[in-house]
């Protein structure tokens, strides 16, 4: 379809889609999507509008954005402890970050709609038993039986109510006095004091707590200060079902454009951002800010066409180009990346995420090694650095749980034969809290010393 052609939230359905579960009951499925279309979004369209306004400023260098979250969210977990401490670690590494950088740090979570990820086939055999593959909560099951893999609409219908559950309970801790600066700095302390490696970090630290002391004594009340006590908190997730994100796109009363208001902020990713395919089409539509998954195989000249599609004004805050070309290959790729891109004059925040280029097998457990997230980041940094551009954001697949997925790590140090003590994922490999607050202080490192 050409870009100049009609848009309407359902002009990719005349386009292929790629990555589209196999819906047995289609009465259902027609049925349930009625539903979605009429209940309320699940986030307004001036909140998407405030989220580009401030990747506008960090892609000018004068914010940073922190994007983190499970890799694929499960029904199960939607509860208030296990959503509140994943939001608690985002928190406590936006302070260090923000103190570090000298610069306000966009928090948005890949939560409260991530439930759907894209496979590499569309069946798994088992002991010779072929059956459709996990698709994600919001679609199947991750049991290996016929009834549990067999897609069923009405997960559709509960991963908006899981989503409108999560939300209910971010905006109450980040409104409610949860989030307040003085609150996640003593988490962060503790970490410090409790950890061996932490003891690096007293130094920074202990620089905060002299920035917060100093804010006490010019008079300030930290108690009653807005600004130092709720935060903003943005949501985002894949843009994978199409169906899906159709029913909950509508037209903002205020500007009469359209918004997917499943979340803030969608992206796309390697799999399904084919330039003529239903994907850009529907995201080339919606006026949410918008990110791209940049893996190694790819044509540049396509990612240039597709940007010209999505963001065709070239319109700040728009685009964000999320990187993901493992620890080994960033130098070899993300230079000439920068370059072309750079070029063409685009308005684009980078952002790294050192997650899905570094994942490998471990006996029977898919796991990321710290080292090589760690050694991609400090490249993604000194990287932009010499090209003269921003790294502006990072990406991370991460949890608040004390989880053994990820290997390594400064306080834990995880080794492979300890990843079954307590590998909870039933998707991809996520860094724990500790090893999330490891990498924080790490960054903030590269922050204060470029």
């Amino acid at each position: 379809m050409n870009k100049e052609q009609r848009w309407s939230k359902s002009s990719w359905q005349t386009l292929v889609a790629a990555q589209q579960p196999n819906w047995p009951d289609q009465a259902s499925y027609a049925s349930v999507l009625a539903d979605l279309e009429r209940l309320p979004p699940l986030v307004f369209a001036g909140e998407a509008r405030k989220l580009k306004s401030d990747i506008a400023r960090a892609q000018r260098g004068e914010a940073f954005l922190l994007q983190g979250g499970d890799c694929a969210e499960e029904f199960a977990r939607c509860t208030a402890p296990a959503i509140r401490e994943t939001l608690k670690v985002i928190l406590q590494m936006s302070v260090i970050l923000t103190y570090a950088g000298e610069k306000p740090v966009i928090k948005v979570g890949r939560i409260a709609g991530q439930y759907a990820k894209p496979r590499s086939s569309d069946t798994e055999v088992i002991d010779g038993l072929e059956l459709p593959s996990y698709r994600g909560d919001i679609i199947n099951s991750p049991e290996f039986t016929e009834a549990a893999r067999l897609p069923d609409a009405d997960r559709l219908r509960q991963g908006y109510f899981y989503s409108a559950a999560t939300l209910n309970i971010l905006r109450g801790f980040t409104k409610g006095g949860f989030a307040s600066l003085e609150r996640v700095h003593s988490w962060n302390n503790e970490f410090v004091s409790n950890s061996k490696e932490g003891k690096g970090y007293e130094r920074l630290a202990g620089e905060i707590d002299k920035a917060l002391k100093f804010i006490g004594t010019i008079g300030m009340d930290m108690g009653k200060e807005r600004d130092l006590n709720q935060v903003d908190f943005y949501t985002s997730h894949e843009a994978l079902l199409l169906a899906y994100e159709e029913a909950m796109t509508r037209c903002d009363s205020t500007t009469g454009e359209w918004y997917d208001c499943s979340a803030h902020m969608l992206w796309i990713g390697d799999r399904t951002r084919q330039l003529d395919g239903a994907h850009v089409e529907f995201l080339r539509g919606v006026r949410n800010p918008i990110g791209m998954k940049l893996g190694p195989n790819h044509d540049i000249d396509e990612i240039k066409r597709i940007i010209d599609r999505l963001n065709p004004d070239n319109e700040p805050g728009r685009m964000t180009m999320i990187t993901r070309f493992g620890a080994d290959l960033i130098d070899e790729h993300l230079p000439k990346v920068l370059r072309q891109l750079k070029g063409e004059g685009y308005n684009l925040l980078w952002s790294c995420d050192p997650m899905h280029g570094n994942t490998y097998k471990a006996g029977n457990y898919k796991t990321r090694s710290f080292e090589a997230i760690l050694k991609e980041i400090g490249h993604f940094f000194h990287i932009h650095r010499a090209e003269g551009t921003i790294p502006g954001g990072i990406h991370f697949e991460l949890t608040g749980e004390a989880v053994t997925e990820c290997v390594g790590g400064g306080s834990d140090n995880l080794e492979a034969h300890q990843l079954e003590e307590n590998y909870l994922t039933s998707c991809d490999p996520r860094l724990n809290g500790r090893q999330s607050l490891d990498i924080a202080f790490m960054i903030a490192h590269l922050l204060k010393h470029p």
